[in-house]
């Protein structure tokens, strides 16, 4: 069954309508604004990194995924449990612009598409939910994010109700394509904005998820997305206004000649998407290190170029297949983690749903990028999960400085850095809130500890690597190599080049230098070190 092209009301039944939904609710939250790179609350003036997780809410049904599988509480306090203080909750702009849709209720909506199971399971574990209006059953869904202290992100990821991306042809692509108007789209966004202005956990609007297709063109782009951006700002200035680019949200390089101009200023954020399917053929036929550099840089290029220019960049889409069997999503994923800890980035992990109500015509299709299990009553790959644990936090920022600027090595196949078991030694993987401060100069090509006398140091091959206070040898001498720079080599005592590398203990050891080469099917990950920039206090764990 397919859904119908919706007429469009006059604005004043829409505004009526919207009157009757929209009764203010007042909370306690936080209003948020920028400061340069750094999303930070207005109020304190510190840091608040987002970790968000994306919860799809703009498919056919217009309904938040899994609300047929557990109770919306439920799924709420699965978000928070997990580490998450942020959801980006997707939505149509139908679900603003078109009463006929907007005012079904989920029974109704669910009946369209032959959808009784899900029905059922809707009345058994949300009874309150199966006879609301859609778009108060989606206010509902933000109260409950509200409730449970989890802040929301409002993404209009498309037009007409549908899955997003999956090809340039779509119409949900750019400004006048079929289902894309422009002043349509506009007057969405304006009334989502009035709607949530109340919502003190609605901290943020993305004004259009990857614009792409044969339309789109950056002249467009600037002249919509600024009517956008200050449409929303006029509406609800409290809120934070996130733009996306072009080319499926990852080309925002011609920010580099011509800036974005509003009237306004503290509320602008741009955000940026990176998936392993944009460039498989690379992962699959190229060496990983050569793969990584390339895609680093060209990311750093396209939209990592922001936060030097003094503006916070959102990765507000990545994500893996959850299962962790294909190897090109796992070697980018640990290329994806490197630099969004090296920039220290907000972000958002594609998926909640483990699985949807009706995707693409498909019945309860399995979601394998998804945090959640398919009944989303568990999550899916813990391990995966527990690699995002360090860049939750923020590494830097107002409100974070505590002590002198430094580095932590941080190993982003496991999402851990390097830290010491005593005081000297031996060096393990552990928490990134464990980390030494560690100096690295460029000159003498040493990494010591700050306050110490102590500097890292090469043993043999396949030994740990070593703690000295004699810092004046050569196997002390350190440097990034391989195209991918995530490698940190040095000479041993009997000349042979080693890499710092983790053993099965999570100890640090000494071994051979490998994926350097052209080989395509070596995966380097293990052996994948960063350097990130710190002003975070070390919790040390020994005495």
């Amino acid at each position: 069954m397919k859904i119908a092209t919706y007429s469009l009301l006059s604005v004043l039944t829409l505004i009526a309508f919207f009157f009757l939904v929209s009764q203010p609710v007042p909370v306690t939250g936080r209003t948020l604004t920028t400061n340069s790179r750094w999303i930070v609350d207005e109020m304190s003036g510190k840091r608040v990194k987002l970790t968000c997780v994306n919860w799809v809410s703009h498919l056919e049904p217009v309904l938040a995924e899994g609300l047929n599988k557990q109770p919306l509480d439920a799924i709420v306090g699965q978000i928070s449990s997990l580490g998450f203080n942020c959801v980006r909750l997707t939505w149509p702009v139908y679900l603003a612009t078109n009463n006929s849709l907007a005012s079904l209720t989920v029974r109704q909506s669910f009946q369209r598409y032959g959808l009784y199971d899900d029905i059922a399971g809707i009345e058994a574990n949300n009874p309150s939910m199966i006879d609301l209006p859609l778009i108060k059953a989606y206010q509902v869904v933000v109260g409950a994010l509200r409730k449970g202290k989890v802040m929301v992100i409002l993404d209009n990821h498309v037009s007409k109700p549908s899955w997003c991306c999956n090809n340039q042809t779509d119409g949900n692509g750019f400004f006048g394509e079929k289902y894309f108007d422009a002043e349509m789209w506009i007057k969405g966004l304006t009334r989502m904005a009035k709607l949530f202005k109340h919502d003190h956990n609605v901290i943020g609007m993305s004004l259009r998820n990857e614009l792409r297709g044969l339309k789109q063109n950056e002249d467009d782009w600037y002249k919509y997305m600024q009517r956008g951006a200050e449409a929303v700002h006029k509406a609800n200035p409290r809120v934070l206004v996130i733009i996306s680019g072009l080319n499926f949200d990852t080309h925002l390089s011609f920010l580099h000649d011509r800036p974005f101009a509003l009237t306004f200023s503290g509320k602008l954020v741009f955000e940026a998407h990176w998936y392993s399917f944009s460039d498989k053929d690379a992962w699959a036929n190229q060496n990983a290190n050569k793969v990584c550099g390339v895609l680093a840089a060209n990311m750093k290029r396209q939209s990592g170029f922001l936060v030097e220019r003094g503006f916070p960049l959102f990765l507000s889409e990545f994500g893996v297949d959850q299962r962790g069997l294909k190897e090109n999503d796992n070697r980018c994923l640990n290329c994806i983690l490197a630099v969004a800890a090296e920039l220290d980035l907000d972000w958002a992990l594609w998926t909640l749903a483990g699985s949807y109500y009706y995707k693409s015509g498909i019945v309860g299709l399995d979601e394998v990028y998804s945090v959640l299990n398919y009944d989303f009553d568990g999550v899916r790959n813990q391990t995966m999960l527990n690699k995002m644990t360090s860049i939750r936090y923020p590494f830097q920022g107002p409100g974070i400085s505590t002590g002198l600027p430094h580095k932590v090595i941080f190993h982003p196949a496991t999402g851990q850095c390097i830290v010491r078991k005593s005081q000297s030694g031996p060096l393990a993987l552990g928490p990134c809130s464990s980390s030494d401060a560690w100096h690295f100069s460029r000159n003498k090509k040493t990494l010591m500890i700050r306050g110490t006398h102590f500097c890292l140091r090469a043993a043999e091959t396949g030994q740990p690597a070593q703690l000295s206070k004699d810092c004046t040898d050569f196997d002390s001498k350190w440097k990034p190599m391989s195209e991918s720079n995530l490698q940190l080599s040095t000479k041993t005592a009997k000349n042979d080049i080693v890499c710092l590398d983790v053993n099965s203990e999570n100890e640090i050891v000494l071994n051979p230098c490998y994926c350097v080469s052209e080989d395509s099917s070596c995966d380097p990950s293990r052996q994948w070190f960063k350097f990130v920039h710190s002003t975070r206090k070390p919790q040390l764990g020994f005495s």
